[in-house]
């Protein structure tokens, strides 16, 4: 593995404004201050854009942070920040992200997930980088029946558009590593969780509901399992695989062998959903966004699967930890209990 000091570096940050995006580079910003980040970002209305300004607001007060508002699936402004700023890293984290919404708006999925991570190959092939850093996402394994999932298993069969363009990024990273000797590393989260995070997700979307007294659904009769992870762990394993690229090296054939990695980052302890709500609805009442005499019984129901749902979702992070010297291991409740603080200073 290529070891990369990211210190007087330029980094580029793609979905600088979403919730691992602002993550990352609030982290980056403390532990590296004489790097130059460089973020971009469409501040699209797909969720809440106070949520995502908040986000931006916090990073814009240093001035190591460059700001660019825009669209990666407009190649021109690509190159042009590639070619002024020449990054030496690049973390693509902008996608349009979701599965139920790519059911609905498929036209957006193929923008940003294709030709919009197209755009960024493109430019790391112009303009040479040293590690190319894009997140894929534990919905490629669609209902693989094989638990936890591996990075060695086979991700041909996914339940959803938004899977198969998170596939279509590993295979189109693949092809560019080889024929352009790019190192770049994949990256699957599984079901990111935390403050000020997505209000699409089931977490922030439940706590809505409680909120204002609806009732909230629980998909597959709560027989769901998810590898909830916490944002925080999410940005540790992305900090530390930016900074350890696939090595460059020839195959017997003199020809390079593609410096490309993929690796999960999850939990690696799925969640029974009805436990999730169980500690969601109990964090809520101690932070004080609900009151102490809820009735949760009142405000659930219990329905069936969603087209492009499955069951489970599990991690094996044997990889990540070998290669990384890194777990994931914040706990659901501590977790939780982060977000519904934040809830309640934000919202409430």
């Amino acid at each position: 593995m290529e070891h990369i000091d990211l210190d007087k570096k330029t980094i580029f940050v793609t979905g600088v404004a979403g919730f691992i995006g602002s993550n990352l580079v609030k982290r980056l910003l403390v532990d590296v201050p004489t790097a130059s980040i460089i973020g971009i970002d469409s501040v699209n209305d797909y969720y809440d854009v106070r949520l995502k300004e908040y986000r931006l607001n916090q990073l814009n007060k240093n001035q190591n942070f460059t700001f660019i508002k825009g669209n990666i699936a407009d190649k021109e402004l690509i190159d042009s920040v590639f070619d002024k700023y020449k990054p030496s890293v690049v973390v693509n984290l902008a996608a349009q992200a979701g599965v139920r919404y790519s059911i609905t708006n498929p036209g957006a999925y193929i923008e940003s997930n294709l030709i919009g991570f197209f755009n960024i190959l493109e430019a790391c092939r112009n303009y040479p980088v040293e590690h190319l850093v894009y997140a894929s996402s534990s919905s490629v394994y669609g209902s693989n029946k094989k638990v936890p999932y591996s990075t060695d298993d086979k991700v041909d069969n996914p339940v959803s558009l938004y899977a198969a363009t998170k596939k279509s990024n590993e295979l189109m990273a693949h092809a560019y590593s080889k024929l352009y000797n790019i190192p770049s590393t994949g990256l699957r989260f599984f079901t990111v969780y935390g403050p000020a995070g997505r209000p699409d997700m089931a977490y922030f979307g439940f706590t809505n509901k409680l909120v204002s007294g609806e009732t909230i659904k629980i998909f597959n009769y709560g027989n769901c399992k998810r590898d909830f992870t916490f944002v925080d762990d999410i940005v540790e394993g992305v900090v530390r695989v930016m900074q350890g690229a696939p090595d460059k090296k020839n195959g017997e054939d003199g020809l390079p062998i593609p410096p490309y990695a993929v690796y999960n980052i999850g939990n690696n302890q799925p969640e029974n959903l009805l436990d999730f709500v169980q500690i969601l609805s109990e964090e809520l009442v101690r932070a004080g966004v609900l009151p102490q005499d809820y009735d949760f019984e009142a405000h659930k129901e219990l329905v069936p699967m969603q087209p492009g749902d499955v069951p489970i979702t599990y991690a094996d992070t044997d990889a990540l930890e070998r290669d990384y010297g890194f777990k994931p291991c914040t706990s659901l409740r501590e977790g939780l209990r982060k977000f519904a603080e934040w809830y309640k200073e934000f919202y409430m």
